[in-house]
């Protein structure tokens, strides 16, 4: 497996485009969108096509071998 990164929310959740941004996973807003419209992100091993997908705390996100744990943020 690749790379394992975690992210620790702020807000009550992240939209899938922002958090592969924020992994490092995409480069762009718009690169982490085109990576989820050609089916390349799962969510909790399900495949996830909506760009705006609201990630929480407690989910797995998997994007081109990178593995992205959420968790809850301190305050």
């Amino acid at each position: 497996m690749g790379e394992v990164v975690t992210i620790e929310l702020r807000e009550e959740y992240i939209e899938l485009c922002k958090l592969l941004k924020l992994a490092g996973v995409a480069d762009s807003g718009s690169q982490g969108k085109q990576m989820v419209a050609d089916g390349l992100a799962t969510v909790d091993g399900r495949p996830e096509g909506r760009k705006a997908a609201k990630i929480r705390a407690g989910q797995v996100v998997e994007c081109l071998g990178t593995r992205i744990a959420v968790r809850a943020g301190q305050g």
